[in-house]
């Protein structure tokens, strides 16, 4: 079985970053994968720093020709959902700001010459794992023991080893959310704030978040895994959200749940309260298929 790129379970990082690129006009392909082949040296990864690596799925087929059906995903078009594709998807995770800033401006300067900047996000966890509107985020996570099979290609799948990818940057109205008493800031979520017990039928809401997006098929929930941080200033804060999923249509599933578009004529309350103003979908492949291309 291929394996897929470690950074995506890497547990225990504080400072992340997220770096998007869009390739220069008239540039080949080699071109941009000699460009990144510096990506696997110590001269980036150095301070323990993680990095995965994504790719516009129709980009990634043209690296690697062959990989059926891979190049189908991408974020559907829906109303209130922002798509803002690139091209290449950098995100690393470590041990402090300070080593995270070293290595996002080592693997922009390295894509300088073959692609643009054109995303640079700086984001954290913030006190014990809580978004900053005070709920503890990937609470439906799997356990970190299932998570490589809700997030990973099997073997003898089109891409086996890699991983579809969302990254969708989320601004939220915390004036607004933090302005409602607690009880029904909980029933927005569908989960106490102080510890995240799920509220039980009759309290959680039909919109409530975990409502829309916790999906049950034939009896088996459809999971993804997500590795989202808060980021933000003083003037804007919000999630920077990432999942991952071996099956990409999960996601759409779920967004079209989020934003009303389903069928049942319900949406995601949190959307009230927070809205995405950047969107990709990106194919994060295997260790083998990515030393496939840079040798």
């Amino acid at each position: 079985m291929p394996t897929a790129q470690p950074g995506i379970f890497a547990q225990g990082t504080r400072s992340h970053r997220h770096l998007e690129f869009d390739t220069n006009a008239g540039v080949a392909p080699g071109e941009v994968l000699d460009a990144m082949r510096g990506l696997r040296q110590p001269s980036v990864t150095a301070g323990g720093a993680n990095i995965v690596v994504g790719f516009r799925p129709s980009l990634w087929n043209r690296l690697h020709p062959g990989t059926a059906g891979i190049d189908d995903f991408e974020l559907p078009a829906l109303d209130g959902l922002a798509r803002t594709q690139h091209d290449v998807w950098v995100w690393t995770h470590g041990t402090g700001e300070d080593v995270m800033l070293d290595v996002a401006r080592a693997v922009a300067a390295m894509l300088a010459p073959v692609a643009s900047l054109q995303t640079d996000l700086a984001g954290f966890v913030y006190h014990d794992g809580r978004d900053l509107t005070g709920f503890i985020d990937g609470t439906e996570n799997p356990p970190v023991e299932e998570a490589n099979s809700v997030a990973v290609v099997p073997a003898g799948q089109p891409g086996a080893g890699g991983s579809f990818a969302i990254t969708q940057r989320w601004i939220h109205d915390l004036a607004r959310f933090h302005a409602l008493p607690d009880d029904d800031q909980q029933r927005v979520f569908g989960r106490t704030k102080l510890d995240s017990v799920e509220l039980d039928a009759t309290a959680k809401p039909a919109t409530a978040h975990i409502a829309r997006v916790v999906i049950e098929e034939d009896g088996a929930e459809l999971e993804i895994y997500r590795r989202s941080v808060p980021y933000g200033r003083v003037a804007e804060l919000g999630l920077y959200f990432v999942a991952f999923s071996a099956d990409h249509t999960r996601f759409e599933k779920m967004l079209r749940r989020m934003f009303g578009q389903a069928g049942d004529g319900l949406h995601d309350q949190l959307t009230d309260f927070s809205r995405p103003v950047s969107g990709s979908a990106y194919f994060v492949p295997s260790i083998e298929a990515m030393g496939d291309v840079f040798g």
